[in-house]
């Protein structure tokens, strides 16, 4: 049976707590309190890339303005999520961190899919880091999760559609590219078709129904039913719609592993 503590133990945990008070707050927060920033903080960047950064301003980064504003959106998208009216190291580290890493990108990647690979992938880990530092320093000890599902759920959808959709587009440009090949078709229609069918698998999967993927691969089986039957058009319109599907599949499992936190 636990005794009850005592006086000498009360006295033993707050001498500890002013000693080591960061180490204690890190050992007695909840289990995955860690990933949830990293969710908050990953769901402020999409937000950011993908809903609040136009055309315009993604083709003049390399002005110093646009570059500014751009990292300033991010930092106070962060500091927004995160609820924690205090913590002011937290958008101050992503503004410059993601300036920074826009700038290096300008300078030394060129633009297709592994710019825009390295470019999030050098984001995330930044984000990662960020949490970490947040939690270890006792920086952000409490987390009050107001609107936590539906921010994440928003960002969830628009990675899925918008993000999505720059890997494979940049994907099927070199295949297009290395192969000579030129289809006809309406101007962007692709595209629009790429973020219809990802916000559909989106949908099927946050509702439950995923066996709905398979009627939607079927539905544009029988619409590109000609085109099928051209070798080469038929081969990268299946390589597209496996790409699409397989991130928009892996994007929404991540979604809702971070919703379930």
């Amino acid at each position: 049976m636990v005794g009850v503590p005592t006086t000498r133990d009360e006295d033993f945990v707050h001498r500890l707590a002013q000693q080591f008070g960061f180490v204690v707050i890190f050992l007695t927060m909840p289990t995955g309190f860690m990933e949830k920033i990293a969710a908050v903080l990953i769901a402020a960047h999409v937000i950011g890339d993908f809903v609040f950064q136009p055309n315009g301003m993604a083709r003049n980064k390399h002005q110093p303005l646009a570059m500014l504003l751009h990292a300033a959106i991010h930092g106070l998208l962060a500091w927004l999520l995160l609820q924690s009216p205090g913590c002011w190291q937290a958008p101050l580290f992503i503004m410059l961190a993601h300036g920074a890493i826009d700038l290096f990108k300008q300078r030394y990647l060129q633009e297709g899919l592994k710019l825009f690979l390295v470019d999030q992938a050098l984001h995330l880990l930044s984000l990662f880091m960020l949490a970490w530092l947040l939690v270890q320093n006792a920086i952000i000890t409490e987390f009050s999760g107001i609107g936590y599902r539906p921010v994440v759920e928003i960002a969830g959808f628009f990675a899925v559609v918008r993000g999505g959709g720059f890997p494979v587009a940049c994907f099927c440009a070199e295949i297009l590219r290395k192969n000579n090949l030129d289809f006809d078709g309406l101007p962007n229609g692709g595209k629009l078709i790429g973020y219809l069918e990802r916000a559909m698998i989106f949908l099927l999967l946050m509702i439950g129904q995923p066996e709905g993927i398979g009627f939607l691969v079927a539905a544009k089986s029988i619409l590109r039913f000609e085109e099928a039957k051209k070798q080469k058009q038929a081969e990268y319109i299946l390589i597209g719609t496996l790409l699409s599907f397989s991130i928009a599949i892996a994007l929404s499992s991540l979604t809702q592993y971070a919703m379930a936190l």
